[in-house]
């Protein structure tokens, strides 16, 4: 359930990421944060060097960061002092254990087939209500593409009704939708499509 070329390819760009990043946290972070509880526990999955981890943490929330490549875990800890730790997305095995799992730009680099039990697994981590946020890379809706970025990384690249369709069969209800275009780190644009998803009803 991880692609090891990808995996690599994070090691390797670790320094450069801590280099050159300049926003400090995604657009779409204090929107979700502000949807929580005060002191909410947090899981972030594909913490990369940490930048929405330390807005997290700044905005008060206790914080459980993860990413699967040590080099990244380091850079976090190194720059910000988030805690990370190394975690894969199919080694979550918590349960009932968080209010939010927040995973910026990372599931997509899952093969498509591998999707689903991760979506299970973060269902199972959630308590009752939790909420959690993801993001993705788009495909063509009819004809998904999936394979090998430029930069090595694989990239699934699923259409928003298949990712609606999977996420609901999970057990989550889709709370919010948004589609926008963004450059991507191998220096395309693309459409991308997040959702805010409920583990049930509160």
């Amino acid at each position: 359930m991880s692609d090891s070329a990808t995996l690599a390819y994070y090691e390797r760009a670790a320094p450069r990421y801590t280099a050159s990043s300049a926003q400090d946290r995604h657009q779409l972070l204090d929107p979700f944060l502000d949807r929580l509880s005060p002191g909410a526990q947090i899981l972030e999955l594909g913490c990369g060097i940490g930048l929405d981890s330390a807005h997290i943490l700044k905005r008060g929330f206790t914080l459980d960061a993860t990413d699967g490549a040590a080099a990244m875990v380091r850079k976090a800890n190194e720059r910000f002092d988030v805690g990370a730790r190394q975690m894969r997305f199919d080694e979550l095995a918590a349960v009932e254990r968080y209010d939010a799992i927040w995973a910026h730009a990372c599931l997509h680099h899952l093969p498509r087939a591998d999707l689903p039990p991760v979506i299970a697994r973060i269902f199972l981590a959630l308590k009752p209500g939790g909420l959690h946020f993801a993001n993705y890379k788009l495909g063509d809706e009819d004809h998904p593409y999936e394979g090998r970025d430029t930069t090595g990384r694989w990239s699934s690249l699923p259409g928003s009704d298949w990712l609606d369709a999977s996420y609901v069969e999970a057990g989550f209800t889709i709370e919010h939708r948004y589609s926008y275009n963004a450059a991507s780190t191998d220096g395309t644009r693309r459409d991308w499509y997040a959702l805010t998803v409920r583990k049930g009803k509160q």
